[in-house]
């Protein structure tokens, strides 16, 4: 009984964040495009330094597809149609040829084969995602050896005020589509527990309060 209610908030929850996309999709790109920039950027460049076969998961409104080097191939999904389709107007309009595919699909299940990317990259959306630590199960199955997952978002380590305040504004900001409360010890246990190393964590604009972090599978020689 415990997992067929914890199914159904799951899926209540994907169906809140699908509404809560629906309303933002037009005016995604206006709110977030500078704001997010600094994060874009940083996410892009580490996600190409890994390889050429990128997967972006949360790809949106494509805010991030333009900043992949042109030599990439760029596959990316969403839960929301309504960002999907923006994000295609943006591929159409800039020529963004190096996007190869884009996709309404699940991050707790996804359709791609094993070991299919160099790297998987999540920009501000892991803090968001129902079940965190299942999606980055399915990142790391469908990563090559030596990939890497990428990450950016907003995270905090709960101290202080600053924690305090965190929690506080939590409810608010998930009905936004945002989260303010989410630990980065959450990835770096995910990482531990799952063969991976938390090799650099990046503060970036606007004053190290959002943060990108990379996570490598560990060496087998080691």
């Amino acid at each position: 009984m415990g997992q067929v209610q914890n199914r159904g908030q799951i899926q209540n929850q994907a169906e809140d964040q699908q509404k809560i996309y629906q309303r933002w999709a037009p005016v995604y790109d206006r709110v977030y495009r500078s704001l997010l920039r600094d994060g874009h950027r940083t996410l892009a460049r580490l996600a190409a330094g890994a390889g050429t076969d990128i997967l972006e998961i949360g790809v949106g409104t494509g805010l991030v597809l333009s900043h992949y080097p042109r030599r990439s191939r760029v596959t990316g999904i969403d839960i929301s149609e309504h960002m999907i389709a923006k994000a295609r107007e943006k591929i159409a309009r800039h020529k963004l040829f190096h996007v190869r595919h884009l996709q309404v699909m699940d991050a707790h299940a996804l359709s791609f084969e094993d070991k299919s990317f160099d790297a998987v990259c999540l920009p501000f959306v892991i803090t968001l995602i129902p079940e965190p630590e299942r999606a980055l199960d399915e990142c790391a199955r469908v990563l090559r050896p030596g990939g890497e997952i990428i990450l950016a978002s907003k995270l905090g380590d709960g101290a202080g005020l600053q924690g305090a305040i965190e929690d506080a504004v939590a409810p608010l900001a998930r009905r936004i589509g945002w989260s303010s409360s989410f630990r980065i010890s959450r990835i770096t246990d995910w990482a531990r527990a799952s063969g991976f190393d938390a090799i650099e964590i990046l503060p970036v604009f606007p004053n190290g309060f959002f943060k990108v972090i990379r996570l490598k599978r560990h060496s087998p020689n080691v």
